[in-house]
């Protein structure tokens, strides 16, 4: 098969996602989201979010295949989502995607979601050097991985102790009086504020517990110091300086995510990080990260934005890497893992 054509679907948490992939080559690519239905909530909820893939799901796909030009019959494997993820959500997608396997007699694979987000970079910047690192910050993981052969081996180099700099940055928000999802609104205020304005902390970077967990990332005493330092600038009748308090904050976070990256690409001698996840849309850290590599000597590959967050290309790209490696498809009957480690690839 000289380059196999795979159908992504993507539910783990509240974007339905179809995409259609052709080698390297994106044929279509289509997201549908419940995200304002969340929003007056404060947060995902995932019985919504169940119900919300449920109606979309068909015509994400059918509209992915007609995009593409193709019809089910003309696709050589199908990937979907298999974990980590919301339960209800991962149900609906994988239960709908083997429902089209068995019904156009075509392979399936139950993928890592976290992997694919490794895997779509390859649609802009081609195939994956020796000793590729790479930083995974979405809402609720933030890790570091050494992607030795991303269709069937990867190892954990680092990984979140307790909140991932998504859901620190979402909490800081809800501080803030920020509406759901509270990220893009502190990445609009940071642009305007000055980032050494309030003394952040960098969490797991001094002492014995930063020499004890080099690659390993805490940013739960992160937003607890800006949550103090907010109540006690209330408490004095202090106006809180919004911009300011978010600049601090992008720029301790982005800060910690470059220097701990850069370590890892020195110690596995790689020249190429990768990085992916829909924190990775933060414009702090994206030039941050690439501030570090230029200064580094490392590559360093953000995907464009449509790629940052969840979306089925990924699916389907990680899809393609599996077809090509001949890695045997998942089972008929292969479960959902609503924890799935970044170990496991594929089901």
């Amino acid at each position: 098969m000289s380059e196999p054509i795979v159908l992504g679907i993507e539910s783990t948490c509240d974007e339905t996602a179809a995409a259609i992939v052709r080698g390297r080559t994106l044929l279509s690519n289509v997201v549908a989201s419940s995200m304002e239905e969340h929003a007056r909530y404060g947060g995902v909820i995932p019985e919504i979010a169940s119900r919300a893939h449920a109606e979309a799901f068909v015509p994400c796909v059918s509209k992915a295949l007609a995009d593409a030009g193709l019809e089910l019959s003309d696709v050589d494997a199908i990937a979907v989502s298999a974990g980590p993820g919301l339960a209800g959500c991962l149900a609906v997608g994988v239960s709908g995607a083997k429902a089209l396997a068995w019904s156009a007699n075509k392979p399936i694979y139950g993928i890592n979601h976290v992997i694919g987000h490794i895997a779509v970079t390859q649609l802009q910047f081609g195939p994956f050097p020796d000793d590729t690192l790479a930083l995974i910050v979405s809402g609720g993981h933030t890790s570091l991985l050494h992607v030795e052969d991303v269709a069937r081996r990867i190892d954990v180099v680092g990984t979140t102790l307790d909140d991932a700099a998504g859901e620190c940055f979402d909490k800081v928000a809800r501080l803030l009086g920020f509406p759901y999802p509270g990220g893009p609104h502190i990445d609009r205020h940071a642009q305007q504020g000055d980032p050494h304005a309030i003394k952040v902390p960098q969490g797991l970077t001094q002492g014995q517990a930063g020499a004890r967990h080099p690659y390993d990332f805490s940013f739960s005493g992160v937003k607890t110091a800006v949550a103090r330092w907010v109540e006690g600038a209330q408490a004095a009748g202090r106006e809180i300086p919004v911009d300011d308090v978010c600049a601090s904050l992008a720029d301790s976070v982005a800060t910690v995510l470059a220097r701990k990256a850069m370590r890892g690409c020195r110690q596995y001698d790689s020249k190429t990080l990768i990085v992916g996840g829909g924190f990775s849309a933060n414009s702090q850290l994206r030039a941050k990260l690439l501030e570090f590599g230029r200064s580094n000597g490392i590559e360093v590959r953000i995907p464009e934005l449509k790629l940052c967050t969840d979306n089925g290309a990924m699916v389907a790209m990680l899809g393609v890497n599996l077809v090509e490696a001949d890695v045997r498809p998942s089972a008929p009957d292969f479960p959902i893992d609503s924890a799935m480690p970044l170990t496991r690839i594929s089901m």
